[in-house]
């Protein structure tokens, strides 16, 4: 599993989970949600996520400015 931490620099984050959408290509599902959560919250989902598959990858951007887009789409 690959997870994608996107660091707000405010203390938020959202945290991403690489998937297959429907049609087969690759995109990337809101693991915490639409919204931030605190960076305490994402830690914890990450946690979670590390229990169910030890051979976790994570992935953190540092954007302060909200700048980052994802190649694949978010669904």
């Amino acid at each position: 599993t690959v997870l994608l931490k996107i660091a707000k620099l405010d203390g938020t984050a959202i945290v991403l989970s690489q998937t297959t959408a429907a049609t087969g290509t690759r995109a990337w599902m809101r693991g915490t949600g639409v919204l931030p959560v605190t960076e305490a919250e994402a830690e914890a989902y990450i946690q979670r996520q590390r229990k169910r598959d030890p051979d976790l990858w994570i992935i953190e951007i540092e954007d302060r400015r909200g700048l980052f887009e994802t190649d694949e789409p978010v669904i």
